[in-house]
């Protein structure tokens, strides 16, 4: 005899999506920050333009908004065409948050942990900070090379 009382019916394809719905949201929530960034005021300095990044795969050229204060906050933004942004970096001192496809899902930390493929893009706000009128700058971490039109 065969008795069903209390059993649940799950169908398959319900469950994979809730499963990976739940996935994507615990690791959603694993980088997300709870570090408070200034945001930007009218006394930060702003530059947009081109930048094309290169490594010896991978070839990007695509439109870059840049901001940064003397304080050392930076924020960079690189799309392509409106609307589509590919990385978003915001950093300073001490800690950064890079989000986008380019940035492969994202990440957010303290500097001095940043994953080996994002430390390049950790690199370029110094290079502003240290040249902030620059109207080209170039800069080369290991096998990447930035360039910026401004």
């Amino acid at each position: 005899m065969r008795t069903n009382a209390g059993a649940i019916e799950v169908n398959a394809p319900y469950l994979s999506w809730f499963l990976a719905i739940t996935s994507f949201c615990v690791i959603s929530c694993a980088t997300t920050s709870r570090h408070q960034f200034s945001e930007p005021t009218a006394d930060w300095q702003t530059k947009s333009g081109q930048l094309m990044y290169r490594t010896a795969k991978t070839e990007l050229i695509g439109d870059v908004l840049v901001r940064f204060s003397k304080a050392g906050d930076f924020d960079l933004t690189v799309s392509k065409g409106p609307g589509v942004t590919l990385l978003a970096l915001r950093q300073d001192a001490t800690f950064a948050e890079v989000k986008g496809p380019f940035a492969r899902g994202g990440w957010s930390g303290p500097i001095d942990q940043a994953p080996q493929q994002l430390r390049g893009w950790l690199g370029v706000r110094d290079k502003f900070l240290h040249a902030p009128n620059q109207k080209i700058l170039r800069y080369v971490a290991n096998d990447e090379t930035f360039l910026f039109r401004l």
